[in-house]
């Protein structure tokens, strides 16, 4: 009997812990989370993932569109809030966007002569056209594919740690198409390809833009998950009062507000959980407010942390984030596999990556090779996976071809010498042969000009160069000829040069260059004809002579920036041999300049204050008789051609002399964002005895400036005042736009 009643209490406990467990299998919940879109609104979505850890829910599907897609990918891939949070706020959402690339990743001839456009307008069947975007999204998508490398052999969504789906709109035809499968980070670069800003996205042969078009908020994908609750996260503002379309952006963002809204009420009713942050005072592109978004997103969940919580309890297993296990710092490539270039060969993407088998690099230097390779404009779309194996890393690359070879470029600039003028520049690539680029600007205004460029790149190989260059200007200048009662003349300058050059670069940072120059020049005055002299009717041409040169010269630059630049070192020397001449005043002899230049940036306290110190030098060696030839010391600016050198506190032109040596310290603070308060003092010695046996102070003259400049779209816009104590006077000078 006693064993009977025993065997019933095991029977009994037994029976009460199955019914405990199942009924514990029943309160596990599945929860489905759907993200919308909204661009920098998005950065809410951090905050609520936050609460929703906080009241121990565990997400067990997610679908997104935009940048709801963005940060649920993200999620889904294994990042906690917290994880994502360090990730995004560190992200510089405008350099992003724009697509801008490293300078130092650029070409060397890009660097040189490519920084002076405002505006680039893509050719396309021989027709001017807008570009499809304001960026193609590369930046985007290289930083979306490190993000997210440790799930890269995920090609199913529904195989993530987090079951995913995101929504894109076929351009084409206007439909909704979901993505749950193919390349997790292309597939969410497609579904926040907000038009006009981003460039569509080919996945699969659909051309693919941002999925809010079409479904914002797409509660309908995740519940074909089937989960038992939904959580959404909605960020849409309605429609915004004529006060709110200001700007194109916010102009386009109404238009397709009026299809995103179409479902909203039904999408909003079938969702269990509704966390709707207000949004009325921030806009999709607010990407510079994101501790006030993400605070805004934090207390809208809060609000609803009761119900999050009752949700939490009813979820028996809870999800541990495991830490992102980093990608190896250093790579040992075993294999490379390159698809999609069909105009260009394998060794020519490897050489601009700097990468080949058997190499070890680090993940640095792989993603400065996609930087590289980027700049070279010849591919729209770069994917790549590096994936690991026992031999070591093999990188799969998948490129895409730029169809568009060929531009026009614009840009608008005044300064005191040139005066006002407009650039109109013609750039096409693969005229001849693959790998040449033809370059030709037009410079109408007060003075007109030309540059001529045509390069063959062979990257690190001897590359070839042909430059053709015609520039005027007229100025007044002082003038102090013995026995002369004029103190200043009205000078016309005219240069006509014309260069074959042979160019080898190493690292994209030093060039080596030599060739041969025929150089033109014509330098008259109408303000005086003296009758005794050499002279055409109403001109007295200076020099009116033909040069044959032959030239070399050594160039270091690793600037930030061109123009206002925060760090880097520019080192430029050059040689020029004058050979031969037409000789018109009948006074040439052959000789040689060699003329330097060394400069260093360096920043300070965040970046915000710059100090830029310029040492340059420049000496004839041998006899020069001819004036035009020596250096002519004076002015400011960044365009200045042969031997003419601007100086601080001295017009145009005043100091010559056969030698020069200069130094220039400025400093810059950068008030707000890329608005400076400048400051410069500069020294200079001029005639052939640089050190003066010893005296080196003696009769060096010195000028200073104050300025406030602004790095615009357009180029830098600066005011300057500068002024001499040698000469007690001063001069104002003021510039718009990039120098050309």
């Amino acid at each position: 009997m006693k064993i009977f009643i025993v065997f019933l209490l095991v029977f009994y406990s037994c029976f009460v812990f199955s019914q405990q467990e199942i009924n514990n299998e029943q309160k596990d919940l599945k929860v489905g989370l759907v993200l919308s879109g909204g661009g920098a609104k998005g950065f809410a979505h951090i905050a609520v993932l936050k609460v929703l850890e906080e009241a121990n829910v565990r997400v067990d599907y997610i679908s997104g569109t935009s940048m709801g897609a963005i940060i649920g990918a993200m999620y889904a891939s294994g990042y906690s809030a917290k994880q994502i949070d360090l990730l995004i706020r560190n992200v510089d959402f405008n350099e992003l966007i724009l697509d801008e690339i490293p300078r130092k990743s650029k070409p060397f001839h890009e660097k040189e002569k490519g920084e002076k456009y405002a505006l680039i307008l893509p050719v396309k069947n021989g027709r001017v056209s807008l570009p499809l975007a304001l960026s193609s999204g590369q930046n985007i998508l290289n930083l979306l594919t490190d993000g997210l490398s440790h799930v890269d052999t995920i090609s199913d969504f529904s195989k993530l740690p987090i079951p995913f789906v995101c929504v894109a709109t076929d351009l084409e035809t206007g439909e909704k198409v979901v993505l749950k499968d193919g390349f997790l980070p292309l597939a969410i670069q497609a579904s926040g390809a907000f038009p006009t800003l981003l460039a569509p996205v080919e996945i699969d042969g659909r051309l693919l833009v941002d999925g809010g078009i079409m479904n914002n908020f797409p509660v309908d994908e995740v519940q074909k998950m089937n989960p038992d609750i939904i959580i959404g996260v909605e960020l849409g503002n309605k429609f915004s009062n004529r006060e709110g379309l200001n700007s194109g952006i916010s102009i386009i963002n109404q238009i397709l507000s009026f299809q995103i809204y179409d479902n909203y009420d039904e999408q909003r009713a079938n969702t269990d959980v509704l966390i709707h942050p207000d949004m009325t005072n921030y806009k999709v592109t607010s990407f510079s407010d994101y501790d006030a978004i993400y605070k805004l997103g934090e207390v809208s969940a809060r609000n609803q942390f009761d119900a999050l919580v009752a949700i939490g309890e009813q979820q028996s297993k809870k999800k541990i984030h495991a830490p992102i296990s980093p990608q190896p710092k250093n790579i040992f490539i075993h294999k490379i596999n390159i698809n999609g270039n069909e105009d260009y060969t394998d060794s020519y993407v490897k050489s601009k990556m700097q990468i080949g088998v058997g190499q070890a690099i680090t993940l640095q230097h792989f993603s400065e090779g996609l930087n590289n390779l980027t700049a070279t404009g010849n591919f729209s779309s770069i994917q790549y996976r590096i994936e690991e194996t026992g031999d070591g890393s093999v990188i799969n690359l998948k490129l895409k071809q730029n169809t568009v070879k060929a531009s026009v470029k614009l840009a608008l600039h005044y300064d005191d010498l040139y005066k006002a003028a407009m650039l109109v520049n013609y750039t096409v690539k693969h005229l001849i042969i693959k790998n040449d680029i033809v370059s030709a600007d037009l410079i109408l205004g007060d003075n007109i000009r030309y540059n001529f460029d045509y390069f063959i790149d062979n990257e690190s190989n001897w590359s070839i160069g042909l430059k053709s260059r015609y520039n005027t200007f007229k100025k007044d200048m002082a003038f102090d000829w013995v026995d002369s009662d004029i103190n200043k003349i009205d000078l016309k300058y005219l240069d006509f040069t014309n260069t074959l050059y042979f160019q080898n670069v190493l690292n994209r940072k030093l060039a080596l260059r030599i060739g041969v120059e025929h150089k033109n020049i014509r330098a008259y005055t109408e303000t005086f004809i003296p009758i005794t002299l050499k002279n055409d009717r109403y001109k007295y041409y200076f020099d009116r002579s033909n040069y044959l040169n032959f030239i070399s010269c050594l160039k270091l630059d690793t600037y930030d920036k061109k123009y206002l630049p925060k760090s880097g070192v520019n080192f430029d020397v050059e040689f020029r041999w004058y050979l031969v001449s037409s000789d018109y005043n009948e006074n040439f002899k052959s000789f040689s300049q060699l003329t330097g230049e060394l400069a260093y940036a360096h920043s300070f306290f965040n970046n915000k204050f710059t100090a830029h110190i310029i040492s340059e030098a420049g000496i004839n060696i041998g006899e020069n008789n001819v004036d035009v030839l020596n250096y002519h010391l004076g002015g400011y600016g960044e365009n200045y051609i042969n031997t003419f050198i601007p100086f601080y506190g001295y017009d145009f032109g005043k100091l010559s002399g056969e030698g020069y040596l200069l130094t220039a310290l400025k400093l810059r603070h950068e008030i707000f964002r890329k608005n400076y308060l400048m400051a410069t003092a500069a020294a200079a010695r001029v005639g052939r005895d640089f050190f003066n046996s010893g005296n080196i102070f003696e009769d060096s003259k010195t000028g200073y400036g104050f300025g406030y400049g602004v790095d615009s779209f357009l180029g830098p816009i600066e005011l300057n005042y500068t002024y001499s104590p040698d000469i007690k006077k001063n001069f104002w000078y003021f510039n718009l736009g990039y120098w050309f």
